[in-house]
């Protein structure tokens, strides 16, 4: 039998690149081409967000010499973090913050993957609903596609319909996080499912280090629907965090949109008004049950199920942890040594501090207590 590691090592699956749901490569795509210029209706992705951050990445010098004044959220100028942010700090948190401060730097083997994958999602989601691509010039047109795409969804599942790409906010812990739930559907029991899809190279489930990544991602998209439809979340906390600025405008083909969706709407304060009242009428329940089917790439047959057990206690916990990094209050840790075979299959091991160091980070990136203003 084949250690455990062995396994993982033979193939760039174990790189945490290889399970991609819809959100994940959507939100890889929004690294890769941060200056996107449309948005799909009833496709409401990170990638519709219009960056704001300089084109130019931080180089490693400069990161670390920031480390004394700045959180990693004023470094990188991030307003809110993806769920997978978090998720991917579960395999690997200095291959996340890596993949923060190198933006591109992928192999075109897991650049392929993530091609394939994608291509299997799509042809799920185009099962449910035809995609419009609509253009956006502002964030605040890049969030309208979000809200109608809510809108759009909710009566759906309030009839006990299916419903892909649903997308998901809140803030968790101080910190406002985004995602996008890849499928929600009733069960004959009629509970309320949330369907992960997660795509694989090899025809091989996953072994368990990946398997603890995505139950956690899942977990927490669990936790933020949870709150958004008992109404936890608040406009007041979403434009604080975003810097959204909802008496703006909307762009006219998002207005186009919007009406012929039934909408009268002239800003997306008025969708966001729509939405919340959406919630709070809509009387939708929380959550009963979460599952990740993982797909064969190659011939998009079912490897397997995985039933996720949600222990609210536990993800809060890791929330709290990996956040606590988020606002600069701990440094970036590396994985442990009986985990050090991922190692192998990671972009970032040549350059990687805590590897070089022997499992401990290296002092010039450890974070310092901040300066008084």
């Amino acid at each position: 039998m084949a250690e455990a590691g062995e396994e993982e090592m033979a193939s760039v699956e174990a790189s945490g690149f290889s399970d991609m749901s819809d959100s994940e490569f959507l939100e890889f795509l929004d690294l890769k081409d941060s200056k996107e210029s449309s948005a799909s209706l009833s496709n409401p992705s990170p990638s519709s967000e219009v960056s704001e951050k300089d084109d130019k990445p931080i180089s490693l010098q400069n990161w670390k010499r920031g480390l004394d004044i700045l959180s990693p959220m004023e470094r990188f100028h991030l307003k809110y973090l993806y769920v997978t942010d978090l998720s991917t700090q579960n395999w690997c948190e200095l291959q996340m913050v890596y993949g923060k401060e190198l933006p591109g730097f992928l192999t075109p083997e897991k650049a392929d993957i993530l091609d394939t994958g994608s291509s299997i999602h799509l042809a799920r989601e185009l099962e449910h609903h035809d995609l419009v691509t609509i253009p956006i010039t502002t964030k605040e047109d890049a969030w309208a596609i979000k809200f109608l795409n809510i809108l759009i969804m909710i009566p759906t599942l309030q009839s006990e319909g299916c419903i892909r790409e649903f997308p998901v906010f809140g803030e968790v812990e101080g910190v406002f996080l985004v995602g996008v739930i890849d499928e929600l559907h009733y069960t004959a029991k009629e509970e309320l499912e949330l369907a992960e899809l997660k795509t694989r190279k090899r025809p091989l489930l996953p072994l368990d280090a990946q398997k603890k990544k995505d139950c956690f991602q899942v977990s927490l998209y669990k936790y933020i629907f949870d709150a958004m439809v008992q109404g936890k979340v608040t406009p007041a906390s979403l434009i604080r965090h975003t810097k959204l600025c909802p008496d703006k405008p909307l762009g006219p083909s998002v207005l186009r949109h919007a009406q012929q969706r039934g909408f009268s709407v002239k800003s997306l304060g008025d969708l966001m008004e729509l939405v919340f009242l959406s919630f709070t009428l809509s009387d939708l329940p929380v959550i009963d049950i979460l599952k990740i089917e993982y797909i064969h790439q190659e011939t998009a047959t079912l490897l397997g199920t995985e039933i996720v057990l949600f222990e609210e206690k536990e993800v809060k916990g890791k929330v709290q942890h990996y956040i606590a990094y988020w606002m600069g209050h701990r440094e970036p840790q590396g994985v442990d040594v009986e985990e050090a075979w991922k190692c192998r299959t990671c972009d970032y091991t040549d350059i990687c501090e805590w590897k070089k160091g022997g499992g401990v980070l290296s002092s010039t990136l450890k974070p310092q207590a901040k300066k008084a203003k």
